[in-house]
């Protein structure tokens, strides 16, 4: 055997166990490999020079190859924070479960990669464990199709500002997709499903498209069976520009229209979860209740409010509040 590869070989292979938690024992390896001991103290200190330029390169890696003498070998210390530790994979995997955004097949291999690419190796097994039974518990939704592709696909639809036509599946006819002709903007997530924001436009008498509304559509992308390019690109004024931060403040439940301001009083016990809900609220008074402003597009904060039952009374607009009456006076209907 080549001796240089023989000696990278042994490198690699002492720098892989030294990652996994392993103790190296210079004796046992010169007699594993067949070499001296000199070798081996040789390659652990080509190790340690490799993570000396880790961490002037890196200030966050702090890694390095000491001696133990609890435990008579050499162990590596210290963390690459570059990577996720332990707590981090754990929540990220908690919120991808509880999310149920993907399919069964597809959240597995998300989470097994998660935690072969993040985790340090000696810490693999016991996240693994933590993560094992939610995995096998989990349930898909309904729709079971799978997203990733689609995901990746329109989001460089996106970059690309291309113009795009949709073949969409409505709520009220799930036989017959509409066509629509739309410029996406962006891709938000909420409540399970993963969703694609587009302004829809049509051709005016000069044959250019414009705008129907002034807001966008909202298309949930396991309904969308099919997209294509026009051809066409499409531009929007860097003043007029999407802003997905400040879009999302504002919407609830995907549900699209128009921007309200709203102003409602608050007679709940926890009006930090009414703030943490609605990113655009702020409190204005606390004189009779708690009176708080806020700004929402279309219908979905009205769901919200109906949900929170006789702690909130919508203040104004009129014409909301008069809305919210006639929602409560259906409701009592029901149950008269």
């Amino acid at each position: 055997m080549n001796t240089r590869l023989s000696k990278n070989n042994r490198t690699l292979d002492l720098y892989t166990r030294f990652c996994s938690g392993k103790v190296i024992h210079k004796a046992e390896e010169a007699e594993r490999f067949g070499v001296d001991a000199r070798s081996i103290q040789r390659d652990i200190d080509d190790i340690r020079a490799f993570l000396d330029e880790c961490a002037v390169t890196e200030s966050s890696d702090t890694r390095q190859i000491i001696y133990d003498r609890r435990k008579k070998g050499f162990v590596m210390t210290g963390n690459d924070s570059r990577l996720m530790d332990n707590s981090e994979i754990l929540a990220v995997s908690k919120i991808l479960l509880e999310s149920r955004a993907f399919s069964k097949r597809e959240i597995t291999s998300i989470l097994d990669k998660l935690v072969l690419g993040c985790v340090p190796r000696k810490n693999m097994k016991l996240v693994s464990d933590l993560i094992a039974n939610e995995k096998y518990h989990y349930v898909e939704l309904c729709h079971k199709s799978y997203q990733k592709e689609k995901l990746w696909g329109l989001g460089t639809q996106i970059r690309q500002h291309n113009l795009l036509e949709l073949a969409y599946y409505r709520q009220t006819d799930k036989r017959n997709p509409v066509k629509r002709t739309v410029c996406p903007v962006a891709i938000l997530f909420s409540e399970y499903y993963f969703y694609l924001h587009a302004y829809i436009v049509e051709k005016n008498e000069q044959g250019v498209y414009e705008k129907k509304y002034d807001y966008p559509a909202i298309f949930r992308l396991d309904r969308i069976k099919s997209y294509k390019e026009t051809g066409e690109k499409f531009e929007i004024p860097y003043a007029g520009r999407f802003e997905e931060g400040e879009y999302r403040k504002r919407i609830q439940f995907m549900y699209a229209g128009d921007l309200l301001r709203l102003q409602f009083r608050y007679t709940g016990e926890n009006v930090e979860a009414v703030l943490d809900r609605l990113p655009t609220a702020k409190v204005i008074s606390e004189e009779s209740g708690i009176i708080i402003e806020a700004e929402a597009y279309g219908q979905g904060i009205l769901m919200w409010l109906l949900s929170q039952g006789a702690a909130v009374e919508v203040l104004r607009p009129e014409s909301v509040r008069q809305e919210m009456k006639e929602k409560v006076q259906e409701i009592v209907r029901l149950y008269s």
